[in-house]
């Protein structure tokens, strides 16, 4: 597998990861059954694509990218769909993972 395959495997993972964050939020601790296996093939999916994605790319750095992205992803989206509260600094705290991604990929 090529490197840019594993990074785009890793990136999907990261996507799959908020996904997986947002069903937990909505399968409301696993007793609604449709949210709950969704929550469930996401969580499958997302480890099946790091763990691919690990084959090739160093741990340390694609576990830190793909953590980063479910971390900035699940707050934009909590924000977006529950109405979390948004505040210059947690924009700031989520600028820095952001830029800690951007750094890790170009190390």
């Amino acid at each position: 597998m090529s490197s840019s395959l594993a990074w785009l495997m890793l990136v999907i993972a990261g996507v799959l990861d908020v996904g997986w964050a947002i069903s937990m939020k909505y399968a409301e601790g696993y007793t609604r059954t449709g949210w709950s296996i969704a929550s469930l093939v996401l969580l499958a999916a997302f480890v099946f694509l790091l763990g691919r994605a690990l084959k090739v790319l160093e741990v340390g750095v694609a576990y830190s990218v793909w953590t980063g992205i479910g971390a900035a992803g699940t707050f934009v989206m909590g924000v977006v769909l529950f109405g979390e509260t948004l505040s210059a600094m947690k924009l700031a705290g989520i600028a820095l993972v952001l830029m800690g991604i951007a750094a890790l990929k170009l190390a």
